[in-house]
């Protein structure tokens, strides 16, 4: 197989990831929308955004087709889901860049120019709650005034709401249950096929490198991360959309 096969086989693999995400996350296309559509109303689409956490770049394309006018810096620090990224949106050119950056380092948002919007799904969860705080922080302080950060993830209820925890924990089970007996791949067997990939695999041992002495972080509420953005500073804060425990959390500086 010639290296522009193999190339031309990495957006299949994007596919892939999207139904694999849709199996754990019930509307996600819905979550995506809202939060394209809150863009769109509040710093509008000829903008510099930056998406944080941007995995192979589901929602950076999507920020890219729905607002042909902006610029967009993905940032991520898996580097298999970087190499992933960086060869399947070469169509958009200069319109975006892919930058490998952890978000824990204090230097992250080193880039240049103004930004308007700062987005994130299902990412920054991985962060320790310490973290997060120092992030929404740096996160305000980068944004140009009346920017707004959208933060979509799944915030679990705690043991005040232990009914709908339960809920929502079926649901999570019901979306599964149902994507997979439809065909959908899982987690760990789309890591194989992506890990195996000629053009990938060479990036997995620094990927094992990086996360492998990661530990799991402690689950947290929309409450907190809520309370989180105004003690970053931001000027208003709310929820934008909900589906269960699945939310998207919007501030603006």
């Amino acid at each position: 197989m010639s290296v522009q096969d193999r190339i031309s086989d990495l957006p299949d693999l994007v596919k892939r990831w999207d139904a694999q995400q849709a199996a754990y996350i019930a509307g996600r296309e819905q979550r995506f929308t809202a939060m394209l559509d809150v863009v769109e109303l509040t710093v509008g689409g000829d903008r510099t955004i930056v998406d944080l956490g941007c995995g192979p770049g589901s929602l950076t394309r999507r920020l890219l087709d729905r607002f042909p006018d902006t610029r967009v810096v993905a940032v991520d620090y898996d580097p298999v889901l970087l190499a992933l990224a960086r060869a399947t949106l070469t169509e958009y050119g200069s319109r975006v860049t892919v930058l490998d950056t952890d978000l824990r380092d204090a230097g992250w948002a080193s880039f240049a120019g103004e930004v308007s919007a700062m987005v994130s799904t299902t990412a920054l969860h991985w962060l320790a709650p310490d973290q997060l705080i120092r992030l929404y922080a740096q996160i305000r302080d980068r944004l140009s005034p009346s920017g707004v950060l959208l933060d979509g993830d799944h915030f679990r209820f705690g043991d005040r709401d232990p009914a709908l925890r339960t809920i929502a924990a079926d649901h999570d089970d019901l979306t599964q249950r149902a994507a997979f007996a439809a065909g959908a791949e899982d987690w760990a067997s789309w890591w194989d096929a992506a890990s195996a990939h000629p053009l990938l695999q060479p990036h997995v041992a620094e990927r094992d490198r990086r996360y492998g002495r990661r530990t799991s972080t402690p689950e947290t509420t929309v409450d907190f991360r809520l309370a989180a953005l105004r003690q970053a500073g931001f000027g208003a804060v709310g929820t934008v959309w909900q589906l269960l425990d699945d939310y998207v959390v919007w501030a603006q500086k």
